[in-house]
């Protein structure tokens, strides 16, 4: 039998068009994003994603909590659940969950080596294409009641849109992967927007016109009946502290009272009221469509939501938040939620980025805001060098220190930080995941579950 490691080798020797692993990533197009491949792939392993009930979650930004919220709330009303979101934090195993609980590793490998046949077949099915398939086929077994599936890329052309689901759901759409998607928001709505399926219920997060002008369109053309939130469903925020905020949802014309009166939601930021929103929003087209809903289920389900290295507060003195804005859109809602949510003196600066998104864009929108800046470089193999970002931000006028790895970085940051200050680390993904295994080690605390090294 295959080992975990050998499975997670056998994935990701493989095509990975979705992490741009080539010099020249191809055009997002049929001929080499296609459903067919997919759908004959799945069919090969018994159609496993028919198994159970689905919901469809795209978008550019905040698809990953809305997936998370939904999934929470089902699971909170006794519903058997599968989640499926991109990419992983610490371990890939995150990627898949059942009843909230990732993939067991034996599992992982086990299914690999099921599918191994069927993969030596299909030389051109790509890495995210197996992954999606792994977690139809776990999910399948003992099967869940539904699914909530997070798309990878765009929409359209995702290999998880083969699902015919329940709820399709769009959350805000904005530019990025424009070198794949298309370089206007009417494109890369339109990529978003091909989620929708004839007759299934779409429900989108607040939009641009541009933008929403698309998804109406669409819609309309599928027949599908579209809830707008910010027109049908509304939120209001009301009172936060450093654990989470609480916020008031109801439907257009119900502002003195609320269907939802006091929502506690563990996630910081006026992105994440909009997606508790939306989440509610998709929710109650769920329960119109005859699913047991109860609110209460509903309203644990958003209080018990789990999704770190979002705007997390690791530490209140000195503040220390741990952030994965990787676009200059997240920049800018990050500082944000910061300006609404921490108090502090000076603002400490740890920053790391990939070569998926330019850094001096997202150094841009940062570097104005921090008072010092600590420039690290992460283990990850698609991390920029620290030389690179200096010069980056030697460019833009705000001087930037090198600091070594991630962990050598946050280190020098507490050493300066005094007890009213904020340090902030952000830039990517895999550089959060590295500050929060280096702060478990400092503080002593149990570090997050990891994968072996040399396996993506």
């Amino acid at each position: 039998m295959l080992s975990y490691a050998d499975a997670l080798r056998a994935i990701f020797r493989r095509t990975d068009y979705e992490r741009g692993d080539r010099p020249e990533r191809p055009a997002y197009a049929e001929r080499v994003w296609r459903l067919d491949r997919v759908r004959e792939l799945l069919s090969a392993l018994g159609n496993p994603h028919h198994a159970y009930r689905a919901v469809h979650v795209a978008g550019t930004k905040g698809k990953g909590s809305t997936t998370a919220m939904i999934e929470s709330a089902l699971r909170a009303a006794g519903y058997r659940t599968g989640m499926y979101t991109s990419p992983h934090l610490h371990t890939f195993r995150e990627r898949i969950r059942r009843d909230g609980e990732p993939i067991p590793e034996e599992d992982v490998a086990r299914l690999v080596e099921r599918m191994q046949p069927v993969l030596a077949e299909r030389p051109e099915v790509t890495v995210f294409e197996i992954i999606t398939a792994l977690a139809m086929l776990y999910l399948s077994e003992e099967p869940v009641d539904i699914g909530v599936f997070e798309v990878g890329l765009g929409g359209r052309l995702d290999a998880t849109n083969v699902l015919v689901p329940e709820v399709s759901v769009i959350t805000s759409i904005s530019l990025d992967h424009t070198k794949i998607l298309g370089d206007t928001l009417e494109a890369i709505a339109g990529e978003k927007a091909g989620i929708i399926k004839p007759g299934v219920p779409v429900v989108t997060a607040p939009q641009q016109a541009a933008a929403l002008g698309v998804i109406e369109a669409k819609a309309t053309a599928q027949g599908a009946p579209l809830t707008v939130v910010g027109r049908d469903w509304r939120w209001r925020a009301l009172d936060s502290d450093l654990s989470g905020q609480h916020l008031a949802v109801f439907r257009a014309g119900h502002e003195e009272s609320p269907e939802y009166d006091r929502l506690y939601l563990p996630l910081l930021g006026a992105h994440q009221l909009e997606n508790a929103a939306t989440a509610v929003a998709a929710l109650e087209v769920l329960r119109e469509g005859g699913m047991d809903l109860p609110q209460e289920a509903v309203r644990c389900g958003l209080a018990e939501v789990v999704w770190p290295g979002r705007l997390e507060v690791l530490s209140a003195r000195p503040l220390v938040v741990v952030d994965g804005a990787h676009n200059p859109y997240s920049m800018e809602r990050l500082l944000e939620a910061v300006g609404d949510h921490l108090r502090y003196e000076r603002l400490i600066l740890v920053f790391g980025s990939g070569t998926t998104h330019p850094p001096a864009d997202l150094l841009r929108v940062l570097l104005p805001a921090a008072d010092e800046v600590l420039l690290v470089h992460s283990r990850h193999a698609k991390a920029t060098p620290v030389g690179d970002l200096a010069a980056y931000a030697d460019s833009l006028g705000h001087p930037g220190r090198p600091a070594g790895t991630v962990a050598e970085g946050l280190t020098a940051a507490l050493e300066e930080a005094g007890p009213e200050d904020l340090v902030l680390v952000t830039g990517s993904l895999f550089v959060v995941a590295e500050a929060r295994e280096a702060w478990a080690c400092l503080c002593g605390l149990p570090t997050p579950p990891s994968d072996p090294p040399d396996v993506y």
